[in-house]
């Protein structure tokens, strides 16, 4: 069943840390050895640079996270201590002249119930609103957010923003961040389109990593599926230029109460990760495979390519694959499959075989 998939349990790691007394949301600054600092508007941040590329990352529900103060951050081995190495994959993106934040949102996310959090990112009125929990194991609804998780998301990137000039903006989103990614990416194009924010913060490149959406209609959405909504605005944001890339390491969405969402399939740089050095029991690590990979595949080169076992000279799906090439990937009839480096969690060693979809 779902609910046992997405459950991660582990001490809190320095970074990032809260007292799960107040609400604590926002953009936390990455720096090199996995420390952070919390963005606040008017302070300087040792870890940000407005000239840099960035890209922040939002993670998905967080059943029961917020007791142990738990929160994700770019080593493997703090979130899942059971299959992921202990790598700081966020140091290879800041060697290569990177900023890397991600957007905290998981104490709004620490909801028994996967639904009550994913109505959250769409709207204020979810059966649960917009509560928050608290380390004691209660809800409270004390100065929480008036606006959706996403537009919350928004709200703070745009303080964060104000003065970029870096070369490229990436969202990447995993399991229910998948659709704050897309539900805030396009926010940001509708601001743009209206003038209230600057051009060159509409993403580039947004990342769905083993993404979620639950089956059904909401009401919070007309009747429309969470999966149905997010395959319209991708659609739209593809005209805009923005470009995606989707990850699949696990069965969540072809059991229980997930949406296998084929359609965007076809609207994406679609590629099925291998995570075999993940045992076929385990869901859960399975699930947060592509969420570690895709930060520690910035660590090497580009995967191969391979058709028919052979390698075609182009290169594969990759943090690292540069974005011209996800975009000519995501806008071809193709699809690409792990086919090697299934046994090790270092993408260094992967290859990817594409095929017709």
């Amino acid at each position: 069943m779902l609910l046992f998939v997405m459950l991660p349990w582990f001490p809190s790691p320095a970074a990032a840390a809260y007292d799960g007394q107040t609400l604590d949301t926002g953009i936390y600054w990455f720096g090199s050895g996995n420390v952070s600092q919390k963005f606040i508007a008017g302070q300087s941040n040792s870890y940000f640079n407005a000239s840099k590329p960035t890209v922040i990352y939002i993670h998905g529900w967080q059943n029961g996270t917020t007791a142990s103060l738990f929160r994700e951050t770019f080593n493997p081995k703090r979130n899942d201590p059971t299959n992921g190495p202990d790598v700081n994959t966020v140091d290879y993106w800041v060697a290569k002249g990177w900023n890397v934040g991600i957007f905290y949102w998981n104490q709004l996310a620490d909801e028994s119930e996967v639904k009550d959090a994913e109505a959250k990112i769409w709207s204020t009125s979810g059966t649960q609103g917009m509560r928050w929990r608290k380390k004691d194991g209660t809800y409270s609804t004390s100065g929480a957010p008036t606006v959706s998780a996403a537009q919350l998301f928004v709200n703070t990137y745009k303080q964060a923003m104000q003065g970029f000039t870096g070369s490229e903006v990436r969202l990447a989103g995993h399991s229910l961040g998948s659709q704050m990614v897309t539900n805030g990416a396009k926010l940001i194009s509708d601001q743009v389109d209206s003038g209230t924010m600057s051009s060159n913060l509409r993403p580039k490149r947004v990342a769905l990593l083993d993404p979620f959406w639950s089956k059904d209609g909401k009401s919070y959405l007309g009747g429309s599926w969470t999966g149905e909504v997010c395959r319209q605005y991708v659609t739209q944001l593809k005209t805009k230029g923005v470009v995606f890339e989707q990850y699949k390491s696990s069965a969540i969405t072809d059991i229980g109460i997930g949406d296998s969402n084929s359609g965007m399939l076809q609207l994406t740089a679609f590629a099925e990760l291998k995570p075999w050095y993940v045992s076929a029991l385990d869901q859960a690590g399975k699930h947060g495979a592509a969420r570690d990979w895709y930060f520690y595949s910035m660590g090497s080169a580009a995967p191969a390519e391979t058709k028919g076992g052979v390698s075609t000279g182009l290169t594969g799906p990759s943090a690292a694959t540069a974005t011209t090439r996800i975009q000519t990937m995501m806008n071809s009839s193709n699809r690409w499959y792990q086919n090697a480096g299934q046994n090790t969690a270092n993408p260094a060693d992967d290859k990817f075989e594409v095929t017709t979809r």
